[in-house]
C-alpha cells in the first residue's frame, strides 16, 4: 500500500521502518516541527531514506482545516493514513481522504479510558489489564471501529514506562504493521466500539496531579505510579512542591526512619534507608524511592535530610578533562544552547528521554569504565551536578563493595565470553579453601577451557553458614515478597541480555548445539525465572493454606489456619546435560518461596552456573542467598546431603546416586526431591501420521545428542509399519550434520565428556553381543572431540540390557510388537523400574486416552514429544524419583 504516516517519536520511527521492510511504500511523513533545534526521530528516519517529510505545527485553525496543509497532504496520493502516537488534531478531510481511510494507535483497551492520558488512568484506577487498540479513526478520534486489540497484565508496581517498554512499544509496533497488512489483504475488521464500559478522563497535567491523602495505600500508590515521570504526582513539603517518583507497596513492619511532615497527610512520612515511607488511611504503607524539587533537582528519597550536605569534589586534571568531554557531548545534543554552563539544565534546555540514551551511550564510548543509568540523568539534571555524580561513580564512592571477578576470557563464536571460575560464597568469588582446582574440557576438541576451583568440605560449611545467616538474619528473610519477585525478574532480564554469551558458554562446556542452547537451555531458563517471579506474592493464596474448623471453635471462637513458609537453606545438585536449565528449574522455585540455596553444578559443566552467580549479584540479590560450589559430587554433594543446617536437598541425576542421597538426608530428616533415571517408552501405532512419528521419534531420541532425561529409551513400533519406520529414520539420520556445535547448521554436537562417550560405545557393543541388530551408527565419529554417530538398534528383545537400561545418548532402541496388541505392548512398556516420561503416536483418541491412563509415567506425550513447559509440573514415578519441578509453586517441595 501507499501510506502516509502522521505522528512522531521513536515509536513512529519503528513503525515507519518496519512498514518499509514489509514492502509498503511510505509516500509522505507528516510530523511535528523541530523542537529546540531537534528533529523528531520519525522525521530523521524519513529524511535519511529520501521520503518526503512535512512538519506542520497544526492542521486546523479555529476548528477549520488549513487548506494549504490539506493540499500538501493530498499531493502525496496516500491509500491509507497510519497514525502511530499522533498528538495533533487531524481534520476529517484528511482522515477520510485515502481509499482505505485512517488507522490510529491508542494505548488503551477501548472503549475504556478514551483520551490522551488513557495509559495513566489505567494505572490510577488500578486496572489489572492494560493494552492498546488500533482502530479506524473518526471524528471522535478514539471512538471509531476497532481493527485489533492486544492486552497484557498490569504488575503491582508497574509504571507507565514499564508498560510502555515491556508491551505497549514492542507489541504496538508489531500490531501496527499487522493492521496495515490486514488492510492490504482485505481482511481488516471494523468492530463497532460499545458504549458500555466507555470512560473519558481528562488530560493529566501538573496542576491536577496533587496527591489527595485521605485514601488507602493502594490508591496512593496507583496515583503516584500513574503519574510517574509525566506529569508527576506531588505534595507540599516544607513549603515547596515535591514530586514523588518510583513507588511500591510496602508489606512489612513499620521501618525505622526520620519523620517528615507532609501537608495534608494525617500521619508524617518516614525517611528511611530505602526511601520515603508514606501511609494510607488504612494504615498500610507505600515506599517512594525518588523525590524531585521545584528547581528540577531529583534526589533519592532516603537522602532528603542530607540532600544539601554533599560538598563539591575537587577534580583531578584527568577528571577535569572528562568534565569537558561531557560538556562537548551535551553541546552536541543541546545545539540550540550557545554555551553549556554549570547551571545548564539538560531537560529545560530541550532534551527529551531519547536524548538521555544518546548522551549516556556517547559517554560510554569515551569512558567505558563509567557505568551510568538513565535514572542518573534524572537525578542530576544540571551540568555541574551531573559531572559531580559521574566523578563519584568513576571513583567508586557510591558503591558499597564492588564485586571482584577474575575471568577466564575466550574469543569464540564472534564474541568475547568472560567466565568466572572460582567458588561463589556469600556474594564473593573466592578460591577453594585448600586451593585445589580441576580442568573443565571442551568436548568439541578436548581442549581445556578453564581451571576451576574445586570446593572442599570447608567451602561447603562456609556456603551453608552464609545461606543460613542470609535466611535467618539477613535482608532476604525480611524482604517483601514482591521485592523478591522484582529481583527475580531483574535476574531473568540480565540472563536474557547475556543470552548469547550464556549459550556460547553452554556450547563449549557441555557440547550443546548453539541454536538449541539459545532457544532451550537459556530460553527456558529465562522463562522459568520469570514464571516463578510471578508466584512470589501469591504463595499465601487459598490453595496454599486453609482455615480449618476445630472442635473448640464454639463457644470460644477459636480458629486454626495453615500457612506455607520457606524451609530455609536448600541444597541443589544438578546434572551436566542441561547445566543452566536444571539450575533454573530448581533454584527459581527455591528462591521464589523465600529460601536460600547452595548449588553444586555437575563437575564437568560448571561454567554457566558460575556466570549465573555473577548475574545474580548484578541483579542485586543479597549476599549469602545464592552460593555456587563447583567440584566433586562425591565430596561436595555428599557433604551437602548430610549437612545438619541444610533443610532440603533437590537432586537431578542417576538413580543409584539418588538412593545414596536419601540415605545421607536421613541424618537430619531433611526434605528430598529426586528426578532420576528413565527408560521412557514411546509406542508408535500403525494408524499414526508416520512422517510425524518419524520426525518426533527422532527428536525423542536424538534431541540434545540423546543427553535428555525424558529421551525415548525404547521405541515400540507396530509390526505392519516397523520396516518403513526404520527405513525413514535411517534416511533422515543420513541428512543430519554432525559437527561443531557453534556452527549454526549443525544438527548433532559432541557428547558431553569423554567418559560418557566411552560408556555409550560399550553400551552399543553390549547390544550387538546380545543379538540386537545394529542398523546404523554405534561408532565414534572420526574427528577430534567426543562425537558419536546417531545409532539405531532393531530386533531388541525385552530381556536385553539395552532394553532395560538407559543409554543417555543418541541410541534408538526399537522393538516390534504385533498388530493390534494394545494391552501386550502396554505391559511391555510398563515392565521397567523407571517412570519418568512416555509417548504415544496414534490417530485413535480413545486408544490414546486408554493407554495414557495405564502408562506408569509422570508425563505422557500424545502425538508429540519433548514439549515441556514451565507451568506444567515435571517429575517421575517408581525409581525415576519423586517430587515435582516447575508448575505451581506450592506444588513443589520448597515450602
Amino acid at each position: 500500500l501507499k501510506l502516509a504516516l502522521i505522528g512522531q517519536s521513536i515509536f513512529g520511527q519503528e513503525v515507519y521502518n518496519k512498514l518499509r521492510k514489509e514492502g509498503h511504500k511510505v509516500v509522505g511523513v507528516f510530523t511535528v516541527p523541530d523542537k529546540n533545534g531537534q528533529a523528531d526521530p520519525l522525521a530523521l528516519a524519513a529524511e535519511k531514506d529520501g521520503t518526503p517529510v512535512f512538519k506542520f505545527p497544526r492542521w486546523r485553525a479555529k476548528g477549520k482545516p488549513i487548506q494549504e496543509v490539506v493540499a500538501a497532504y493530498k499531493s502525496v496520493g496516500a491509500e491509507l493514513n497510519v497514525l502511530p502516537f499522533c498528538t495533533q488534531f487531524i481534520p476529517m478531510d484528511v482522515i477520510d481522504c485515502p481509499k482505505h481511510g485512517s488507522i490510529i494507535y491508542h494505548p488503551s483497551i477501548l472503549p475504556r479510558h478514551r483520551g490522551a492520558s488513557a495509559i495513566n488512568w489505567t494505572l490510577i484506577q488500578g486496572d489489572k489489564k492494560a493494552g492498546f487498540t488500533i482502530f479506524w479513526a473518526d471524528d471522535g478520534l478514539d471512538t471509531g471501529p476497532i481493527l485489533l486489540q492486544r492486552e497484557c497484565d498490569v504488575g503491582q508496581n508497574d509504571t507507565v514506562d514499564d508498560l510502555y517498554n515491556r508491551f505497549l512499544f514492542p507489541e504496538g509496533v508489531k500490531a501496527m504493521v499487522e493492521a496495515v497488512d490486514l488492510i492490504a489483504d482485505g481482511k481488516a475488521p471494523r468492530i463497532p466500539q460499545p458504549e458500555e464500559g466507555a470512560t473519558y478522563e481528562g488530560i493529566q497535567k501538573k496542576e491536577n496531579a496533587e496527591i489527595s491523602w485521605d485514601q488507602p495505600a493502594a490508591a496512593l500508590h496507583n496515583w503516584i505510579r500513574g503519574h510517574d515521570k509525566v506529569p508527576g504526582a506531588w505534595a507540599t513539603v516544607d513549603g515547596q512542591v515535591v514530586t514523588f517518583y518510583g513507588s511500591s507497596l510496602l508489606d512489612a513492619s513499620v521501618p525505622a526512619g526520620q519523620e517528615l511532615t507532609i501537608k495534608g497527610a494525617s500521619r508524617p512520612g518516614l525517611v528511611t534507608k530505602n526511601g520515603l515511607v508514606i501511609f494510607g488511611n488504612d494504615g498500610k504503607m507505600v515506599l517512594v524511592r525518588n523525590l524531585q524539587f521545584e528547581d528540577g533537582k531529583m534526589i533519592p528519597a532516603s537522602k532528603y535530610f542530607s540532600a544539601d550536605e554533599t560538598t563539591a569534589l575537587e577534580l583531578t586534571e584527568e577528571e577535569k578533562k572528562m568534565a569537558e568531554d561531557i560538556r562537548a557531548i551535551w553541546k552536541g545534543i543541546l545545539s540550540n544552547i550557545a554555551v553549556i554552563e554549570d547551571s545548564t539544565d539538560f531537560f529545560k534546555s530541550g532534551a527529551s528521554s531519547m536524548h538521555v540514551v544518546r548522551m549516556l551511550e556517547e559517554i560510554k564510548q569515551k569512558y567505558s569504565g563509567l557505568q551510568l543509568q538513565n535514572e542518573d540523568v534524572y537525578m542530576a539534571t544540571k551540568f555541574a551536578d551531573f559531572v559531580q555524580m559521574a566523578v563519584r561513580k568513576l571513583r567508586g564512592e557510591d558503591k558499597e563493595e564492588e564485586l571482584v571477578i577474575d575471568y577466564v576470557s575466550k574469543n569464540v563464536n564472534n564474541m568475547t565470553v568472560n567466565m568466572p571460575y572460582q567458588c561463589f560464597i556469600n556474594g564473593q568469588f573466592i578460591n577453594a579453601d585448600d586451593g585445589k582446582t580441576y580442568d573443565t574440557i571442551n568436548p568439541t576438541d578436548g581442549s581445556i577451557i578453564a581451571s576451576v576451583s574445586s570446593a572442599s568440605f570447608a567451602d561447603v560449611d562456609k556456603a551453608v553458614a552464609a545461606a543460613k545467616e542470609a535466611f535467618e538474619n539477613g535482608e532476604w528473610g525480611r524482604m517483601n515478597a514482591r521485592e523478591r519477585g522484582r529481583l527475580m525478574y531483574r535476574l531473568a532480564d540480565l540472563m536474557e541480555e547475556h543470552q548469547e554469551e550464556l549459550a556460547t558458554i553452554e556450547s563449549i562446556d557441555s557440547g550443546a548445539v548453539y541454536t538449541l542452547a539459545l532457544k532451550t537451555h537459556i530460553g527456558m531458563s529465562v522463562q522459568t525465572f520469570r514464571y516463578f517471579a510471578g508466584w512470589c506474592d501469591k504463595i499465601q493464596a487459598s490453595e496454599c493454606g486453609a482455615t480449618i474448623p476445630i472442635n473448640q471453635a464454639r463457644p470460644n471462637h477459636n480458629l486454626t489456619f495453615t500457612k506455607k513458609e520457606p524451609i530455609g537453606v536448600c541444597a541443589i545438585v544438578i546434572p551436566w546435560n542441561y547445566p543452566l536449565m536444571m539450575l533454573a528449574w530448581k533454584s527459581a522455585a527455591c528462591l521464589a518461596a523465600g529460601n536460600t540455596l547452595v548449588l553444586k553444578p555437575a563437575q564437568v559443566t560448571p561454567l554457566t552456573s558460575l556466570k549465573f552467580a555473577e548475574l545474580s549479584a548484578k541483579a542485586g540479590f543479597p549476599k549469602g542467598v545464592i552460593n555456587i560450589l563447583p567440584g566433586s559430587g562425591g565430596l561436595v554433594g555428599q557433604h551437602l546431603s548430610k549437612h545438619p543446617d541444610v533443610r532440603k536437598i533437590g537432586f537431578t541425576g542417576s538413580t543409584p546416586t539418588g538412593k545414596e542421597i536419601m540415605k545421607s538426608a536421613a541424618t537430619n530428616l531433611k526434605k528430598v526431591s529426586l528426578e532420576l533415571g528413565g527408560k521412557s517408552p514411546l509406542i508408535i501405532f500403525n494408524d499414526c501420521d508416520l512422517d510425524r512419528a518419524v520426525k518426533m521419534g527422532m527428536g525423542a531420541v536424538y534431541f540434545n545428542k540423546g543427553e535428555n532425561c525424558i529421551a525415548a529409551g525404547r521405541l515400540f513400533v507396530e509390526e505392519s509399519i516397523h520396516d518403513e519406520f526404520v527405513r525413514k529414520v535411517v534416511e533422515e539420520i543420513k541428512k543430519m550434520k554432525i559437527g561443531d556445535p557453534l556452527d549454526r547448521s549443525t544438527d548433532h554436537g559432541p557428547q558431553n565428556h569423554k567418559a560418557h562417550l566411552e560408556k555409550l560405545l560399550q553400551y552399543c557393543e553390549t547390544g550387538v553381543k546380545e543379538g540386537a541388530t545394529l542398523v546404523y551408527g554405534g561408532k565414534q565419529v572420526c574427528r577430534p572431540g567426543f562425537f558419536m554417530e546417531p545409532t539405531v538398534f532393531t530386533d531388541v528383545e525385552d530381556h536385553m540390557y539395552i532394553a532395560k537400561e538407559e543409554s543417555f545418548g543418541p541410541v534408538m532402541v526399537i522393538s516390534k510388537f504385533k498388530n493390534g496388541d494394545v494391552d501386550g505392548v502396554l505391559r511391555r512398556a510398563n515392565s521397567t523400574e523407571y517412570g519418568l516420561a512416555s509417548g504415544i503416536f496414534t490417530k485413535d483418541i480413545s486408544k490414546a486416552l486408554y493407554i495414557s491412563e495405564k502408562l506408569e509415567a509422570g508425563t505422557v506425550f500424545i502425538n508429540t514429544y519433548n514439549k515441556t513447559d514451565v507451568a506444567a509440573p515435571f517429575g517421575g514415578f517408581k525409581q525415576s524419583g519423586f517430587g515435582k519441578d516447575l508448575g505451581k509453586l506450592f506444588s513443589t517441595s520448597f515450602l
